[in-house]
């Protein structure tokens, strides 16, 4: 991991540090230069364009960039967003001390560029933490992979591997892409990919997936998908793009600008030009209400907003990625925000999916000899259920004879034991082998034992509840969520005991896959108000993760598939986390609204001033950067 983890984010790390190690020293350099030059215009007299020369120095060094984006933005058609305002009003300002009769405004400019860019700064800060700590949860990323070169195998880097090539996977080693076994069998640890705690077996001619780790044989496998297009690489793709999709409230700001700017651009030229005309010595008064138009600008650019409302946003994913908890977009943090239902699927989310034994019912033996025999029949099947069976006896090599082991499909295994005739699985086994079996009371997978065809007794096994799923109900109804629901394939029973233990609110078993998606489709019909989320964990959960308003994926075992159609991922399959991250979700917002409140506020006063001739350029940029510095440390809040 460490070496790939450099390799891959070696250019993208760096290149954040080193911006913002960059910006950092350009605004340093600028703000010295800045007190030079104004040093230089006190101590000097030198002329009024040799002053715009020494200011333009500073002026520069901060602002090229936001001069540059400007100019793209004209290029583009988009000429109105808060690059070009800025570039707008300070180069007016520049410009202004050669009207005749007007005061040199060349400090304000430059400081108004300056703050500029620091809030621009705190907003790349601020991003690239929330980026740190998304790169810190994906550990599926292989480092190595051995290549089968001109017979001898080689170490490389698996992006150096080409599709057709043959890797070499050795027992303990993480699969670096996706593949096709052609020599060799072995058991994958999918884990990590499909949520499936029972490792998947795989010889000869199987497909095999990025991210798995190999357990047991060696495997060779020819190379169907390059790296960068493996599983294993294809999630992380989905969190480096969490920082793409736009909240609500951020594109309210894009709207808003696209609307602000030109009603703001359009007020100053009036504010210019029109009292002057009205006054009748036009040379005389313009320099005055120009100046007040260039205020009206710096005053109305909308950096508080711009900068704090997407600051709340990343904050909160940054926030959200430190509780472990993967917000794929801002947007999803809105929707998180009105969270209204959330649906459950059962096994490997609400419970562990991990079965055991939790009661033997001897008709004819003692427990321990039933669970003895039933170990002894189970030895080797891979089945999760035989895997609870041997771990209720562990010691089941003994000096037992086991033959004839049968493995009957959707019945059980039957086996010579000691030459006795031992059948373990559900009724239709016992029914063909005419043991008189009777049902349970208990909760669970039921498991029948016969020897000879005389009924044994039975064994409950049932999958355990995950310890913090009580309070994950409760949590999210401390968070006003109205229901929570649950979907499950497995039996009725299993189901209600499982809903009356968490106290749901319902649910509905015996599902298959597609009849998910249509209950999904009924509860979002029924969930007028707010949003309905899902939460899930296997293959078959992508297509409701995809369909509910917000799809949220069990990460450290969720499969591939959930990873990918989920909007959220909670990295370490806690629900509880659930709670937490609507929690997270709904401060953000409220803090997005605070901003959004605070900044629109003091701009109006502010634009008032200016417009009545009561503010100076100075009072404008504190104002402007005032309400920035203080929104964007409300901002910071949410981390």
């Amino acid at each position: 991991m460490a070496h790939e983890h450099h390799h891959e984010h070696h250019h993208e790390h760096h290149h954040e540090g080193g911006e913002t190690r960059e910006q950092v020293i350009r605004i340093a350099a600028a703000a010295v230069l800045l007190v030079i030059a104004v040093l230089i215009e006190k101590y000097t007299d030198l002329s009024t364009w040799q002053l715009l020369l020494v200011y333009l120095v500073p002026y520069l060094i901060v602002g090229w960039d936001t001069l540059r984006e400007a100019a793209e933005g004209l290029k583009e058609g988009e000429p109105l967003n808060e690059n070009f305002l800025m570039a707008l009003a300070t180069a007016g300002a520049l410009c202004i001390g050669f009207l005749p009769g007007a005061e040199t405004q060349f400090p304000e400019a430059v400081f108004v560029m300056l703050f500029f860019q620091i809030g621009e700064m705190f907003e790349g800060i601020a991003e690239g933490r929330s980026r740190k700590s998304i790169a810190h949860l994906m550990d599926i990323r292989p480092d190595s992979a051995n290549l089968e070169r001109n017979g001898e195998v080689v170490v490389v880097h698996p992006d150096e591997v080409r599709v057709g090539e043959i890797v070499l996977i050795r027992p303990g080693e993480k699969v670096p892409m996706d593949g096709t076994v052609i020599e060799g069998s072995s058991t994958l640890d999918t884990m990590a990919l499909t949520g499936e705690s029972v490792p998947r077996k795989v010889g000869e001619g199987d497909a095999i997936l990025s991210g798995c780790v190999n357990l047991s044989g060696v495997l060779r496998v020819r190379v169907t998908k390059e790296f960068l297009q493996s599983t294993a690489s294809k999630i992380l793709e989905l969190v480096t793009e969490a920082s793409e999709k736009k909240s609500v409230s951020e594109r309210f700001i894009t709207r808003f600008a696209r609307i602000y700017t030109p009603i703001v651009v359009a007020a100053a030229a009036l504010l210019a030009f029109i009292p002057p005309l009205l006054s009748g010595s036009f040379a005389l008064s313009f320099p005055t209400w120009l100046y007040r138009a260039l205020m009206f600008l710096v005053v109305s650019c909308p950096c508080a907003l711009v900068i704090s409302v997407p600051l709340a946003f990343f904050g909160g994913l940054g926030g959200a990625s430190r509780k472990g908890v993967l917000i794929k977009g801002s947007n999803f943090i809105d929707a998180l925000s009105k969270t209204s239902t959330v649906v459950f699927d059962k096994t490997g989310t609400l419970t562990e999916g991990v079965f055991e034994v939790t009661a033997v019912h001897p008709e004819t033996l003692d427990e321990t000899a039933l669970l003895h025999l039933a170990a002894h029949v189970e030895r080797y099947s891979t089945h999760p259920i035989a895997a609870a069976l041997r771990n209720a006896y562990p010691d089941e090599h003994d000096s037992c004879s086991v033959s004839e082991v049968e493995e009957i499909a959707g019945k059980g295994v039957t086996a010579l034991v000691n030459g006795v005739r031992v059948s373990v699985g559900n009724p239709s086994l016992m029914d063909s082998v005419g043991a008189a079996w009777h049902p349970c009371s208990k909760e669970g997978t039921i498991i029948h034992v016969a020897l000879d065809g005389v009924y044994a007794g039975h064994i409950v096994i049932s999958d355990r509840i995950k310890d913090d799923a009580p309070e994950a109900i409760s949590a999210l109804k401390g968070e006003g969520v109205r229901r929570c629901f649950m979907l499950t394939g497995d039996h009725e029973n299993v189901a209600a005991s499982v809903a009356a233990a968490l106290g749901l609110d319902g649910y509905r078993a015996g599902l298959l896959p597609q009849d998910k998606v249509a209950e999904l489709g009924r509860l979002l019909g029924e969930a007028r108000e707010g949003a309905l989320a899902f939460v899930g964990d296997g293959i078959n959960d992508a297509p409701v993760l995809a369909r509910a308003d917000i799809g949220i994926a069990m990460g450290a075992l969720g499969s591939d598939a959930a990873i990918e159609a989920a909007d959220v991922v909670l990295m370490d399959d806690r629900p509880s986390k659930i709670a937490a991250a609507i929690r997270i979700a709904r401060k953000t917002v409220r803090i997005a609204r605070e901003n959004i409140a605070f900044a629109i506020g003091i701009k109006l006063l502010v634009l008032l001033l200016a417009a009545l001739g009561l503010a100076t350029m100075w009072m404008a940029v504190f104002a402007d950067v005032g309400v920035t510095v203080l929104a964007v440390l409300n901002a910071m809040r949410t981390l």
